[in-house]
């Protein structure tokens, strides 16, 4: 049977019978399943992205309070429901995998069609606050993401490992939403960070990938290490990408988002997540994939500090 869900079947999906649990489900089981689904911490990524492009978008001393926090709640609860709806969408594959086999939908804590009305309240509202409180544009760029996710990445995951490009593509922007929620529209800045996140999620993802691939076959999914046995092509594109970065960081001074600081700073950085992953490649292992992806959790927050913080911009 043909188990790809594509964006046409997310109604259909949504209101798929979940299998009925021998205990009934509590109250409170139900709300931690909900609230397990938005991925919280996953998103706490979207918040600090997208933070750092409204800070550098935005003088210091212009900075309003109340703006930043509406356009962080709003792009968060955006982030949310794109989460919720790849698990209403995936929830046949979650339950053949070891590591997400316990999630709200395939444990029977939550059915599909609760997930899929909780899906749309988090995205309506985030985005309705986004159009109302910041600016339209802002709304767009959030929906887009939650579409990207949803509709495009989740469906590809089934059918090819360039999925991982277009995942790249939803983590990307925002920091281009936190942006645009300052200046209502686009400039050199704002696709210099999205160039950064970018190529930061290829090693990152792919790192996640070659450690669990063995979870990701079983589940039906085209991921780059169900093609590449030895694991060279994934820490080649590693390599490529984690060089990227370096050059990428000197951009940050035309783009007048960050100083000298932030490019020395962003070099050593750089430099030591790119030998992480050449050292990935001259001896795949699950161990050195697990490297990389612990530097890559150290790079990203280090380096968007350096640009929050360089007295030099």
């Amino acid at each position: 049977m043909d188990r790809i869900r594509t964006p046409l079947t997310l109604i259909e999906n949504a209101v798929l019978p979940t299998p009925v649990r021998t205990t009934p489900v509590s109250w409170t089981e139900r709300v931690g399943g909900l609230v397990e689904m938005t991925k919280y911490r996953l998103s706490s990524l979207v918040v600090v992205t997208a933070g750092a492009g409204y800070l550098l978008a935005e003088p210091e001393a212009a900075i309003d309070p109340l703006r930043l926090g509406v356009a962080m709640i709003g792009t968060t609860l955006a982030a949310f429901g794109a989460n919720v709806f790849n698990q209403v969408l995936e929830a046949d594959l979650d339950r053949q995998m070891a590591r997400t086999c316990g999630r709200a939908i395939p444990s029977g804590r939550v059915t599909s069609t609760e997930g899929f009305l909780w899906g749309v309240l988090l995205l309506v509202v985030g985005a309705g606050l986004l159009a109302l409180l910041v600016n339209p544009l802002t709304a767009s760029l959030a929906l887009l993401v939650a579409v990207l996710y949803a509709a495009v990445y989740t469906p590809l995951k089934q059918r090819t490992s360039l999925n991982t490009l277009v995942g790249a593509v939803c983590g990307a922007l925002p920091p281009v939403i936190g942006w645009v929620a300052v200046r209502g529209e686009f400039a050199l800045g704002a696709w210099v960070l999205f160039a950064i996140l970018f190529a930061w999620q290829i090693p990152h993802f792919l790192a996640i990938d070659w450690f669990h691939r063995d979870d990701y076959e079983r589940g039906g999914y085209q991921m780059a290490s169900r093609v590449d046995a030895s694991g060279r092509f994934s820490a080649r594109l590693g390599v490529i990408y984690a060089l990227a970065l370096i050059p990428i960081t000197f951009c940050v001074i035309p783009a007048g988002i960050g100083g000298w600081l932030t490019v020395l700073g962003g070099s050593v950085l750089g430099l030591a997540f790119l030998a992480l992953t050449v050292a990935w490649y001259l001896q795949p292992s699950r161990q050195a994939a697990r490297r990389v992806f612990f530097a890559s959790l150290a790079y990203l927050p280090l380096l968007l500090g350096l640009l929050v913080l360089d007295p030099t911009r």
